[in-house]
């Protein structure tokens, strides 16, 4: 069984999803074992893989060369080829080529299906022959190695059918897949507690069949007692993870990020007392076949109301717009076509609910936050760009709110990381990577004002990652606060050797805001710092506990 090694450090501190009723163990879970090689058939799509990809030497096609009389058959009659493909990062390949010939020269000839070769001398009888090769893009490809003994005048070929884990992103226009109120996606009735639903995400809108992740806007609403809800592909057992937690007459909105299983579906889960309402829109989506990649910021505030910051200083008016200007700010080149945000509600003058869309459209019918009179509160957004790079935000309450806007990254042709929810190639979305209200993580909260450092590097490859897709939960709160998720410039040798390194700049931006005894979700897409760390920060005057569940990461290899 190969290891799992993104390492949490010891100190780290995650908001545990609050799983009301009947909390969930905090156990990290162990890594799957890994499964059969996989037959040299084109790899069905979908979000689970193998991680390994194999064609046997029985596959291997013989041809004598011009010239060569026949004499293969005495020669080296039992020249033949296998092949063994290991995932190693989002667009990476580890090739393992093993030759079985008599004792003669032979020249080997890889071809990588993306237009690129590689070639390499050896000398049999049994030769075995390691490349790596990391791919332009993702895709699914065909690796021909081709093994010429020219002494004996024949050939040896060899193909392996072989899919990136990685994805590249697709914005989709809002669509409504899911809604238990009136019947869309599902029977028309409340989810009943501890049960599922499955939505149907491959064909739905412009989702194309090969979909490996979808962005969906899940909203958990007419609850009657508390719960939370999990988001998780079709096709796998129901993870100790959760994307949202509610309690009676709360409206929960969160966005997910979540791969898809090979059926097309993912499920909703409602792990509550009484049966709750569920919406889920999508947003956007990851497959093999798109062009745009991801490139994470260190979160910078975009917008203000409050301060006049990027919009005109004051309340956003009920059923009123503003127009944001992404592109060329912060970091955005002109080419983004999609950006990645936290948005937030503070001081609204009553109930109401935030939608985020590109400028030059309509507004959509569906929203990306609900809110109610007086309450701060974040939430993940994804959205295109218009034309001219800016995004439109509208205020559907009828009365005035402050909003702030803070970007975390951006899509686009000109960005190279890949969206995998594998490690390794083994499917390992999602799990619970911390919690600080139980064994094995440290039980202790995060101290009022502080922050706890979390490790997240991949020690099997030791490839830096662009960004990790988190779900982040308080809990156990005792007062109102905020909390923001930003790289640490330090590694934890740096923390560890006894001489501890200053405290990092203390982040502007927020990713979720929390009032007494309240459990707050939002995912995060996460930077982390230069040797793999990542901070969350306490800002408030009170000690809280975190969990944090993994969903997958940004890989630019």
């Amino acid at each position: 069984m190969r290891s799992r090694r993104l390492m949490v450090s010891a100190a780290a501190i995650a908001a545990g999803a609050g799983l009301i009723p009947g909390p969930a163990q905090a156990a990290v879970p162990a890594l799957p074992a890994a499964p059969a090689a996989a037959s040299a058939a084109t790899p069905a799509a979908g979000a689970d893989y193998t991680g390994t990809f194999h064609s046997p030497h029985e596959r291997t096609v013989r041809t004598v060369l011009p010239g060569g009389g026949g004499q293969d058959a005495t020669g080296n009659p039992d020249l033949a080829i296998s092949l063994m493909g290991e995932i190693t990062t989002a667009r990476g390949l580890s090739l393992g080529i093993n030759i079985a010939s008599a004792e003669a020269p032979l020249d080997v000839t890889i071809d990588w299906g993306d237009g690129t070769t590689g070639k390499a001398s050896a000398t049999g009888a049994a030769v075995l022959l390691h490349n790596k090769h990391t791919y332009p893009r993702p895709g699914e490809y065909t690796v021909t190695v081709t093994v010429v003994d020219s002494v004996h005048n024949v050939q040896a070929v060899n193909t392996m059918p072989f899919a990136t884990a990685g994805s590249f992103f697709v914005p989709h226009a809002p669509l409504r897949l899911l809604d238990t109120r009136s019947g869309t996606g599902a029977a028309k009735a409340k989810v009943g507690p501890y049960s599922s639903v499955r939505v149907k995400v491959a064909g739905a809108g412009k989702v194309p069949a090969t979909v490996t992740a979808v962005v969906l806007n899940v909203t958990v609403t007419n609850t009657t007692a508390g719960g939370h809800v999990s988001v998780y592909p079709s096709g796998r057992a129901r993870p100790e993870t959760s994307n949202m937690n509610y309690t009676a007459g709360q409206t929960v909105p969160n966005m997910v990020i979540v791969p898809v299983g090979q059926d097309g579906y993912v499920e909703l889960y409602n792990g509550g007392w009484n049966a709750a309402d569920l919406i889920a829109d999508v947003t956007g989506y990851f497959d093999r076949s798109a062009s745009d990649g991801y490139t994470a910021l260190n979160p910078v505030r975009f917008v203000d109301t409050r301060e006049g910051n990027g919009a005109p200083r004051g309340q956003v008016a009920g059923q009123g717009t503003i127009g944001v200007q992404i592109t060329g700010r912060g970091g955005v080149p002109a080419g983004a076509t999609a950006v990645a945000l936290n948005v937030t509600v503070t001081n609204p003058r009553e109930a109401g609910h935030l939608t985020v869309f590109p400028s030059g459209q309509a507004a959509p019918t569906t929203s990306n936050l609900n809110f109610t009179a007086g309450q701060t509160v974040a939430n993940s957004v994804i959205v295109p760009l218009g034309p001219d790079g800016k995004i439109n935000v509208r205020n559907g309450a009828w009365a005035g709110t402050d909003v702030i806007v803070d970007v975390v990254g951006y899509y686009g042709a000109g960005s190279k990381a890949a969206f995998t929810s594998t490690i390794r190639g083994i499917p390992s979305s999602p799990w619970r990577l911390h919690d600080s209200r139980r064994a094995p993580a440290n039980v202790w909260p995060c101290l009022a004002g502080g922050y706890m450092r979390m490790d997240l590097r991949d020690w099997n490859t030791n490839m830096p990652i662009e960004a990790h897709v988190l779900n982040v939960t308080v809990t156990s709160t005792t007062g109102a606060g905020h909390l923001s998720v930003a790289p640490d410039p330090y590694s934890m040798d740096d923390y560890n050797d006894g001489s501890w390194p200053p405290m990092p700049p203390r982040p502007t931006s927020s990713t979720l805001n929390w009032t007494a005894g309240k459990d707050v979700p939002n995912l995060v897409q996460a930077k982390p710092g230069p040797h793999g760390v990542v901070d969350f920060w306490n800002q408030s005057s009170r000690e809280v506990h975190y969990i944090v569940d993994w969903f997958g990461r940004y890989d630019a290899y």
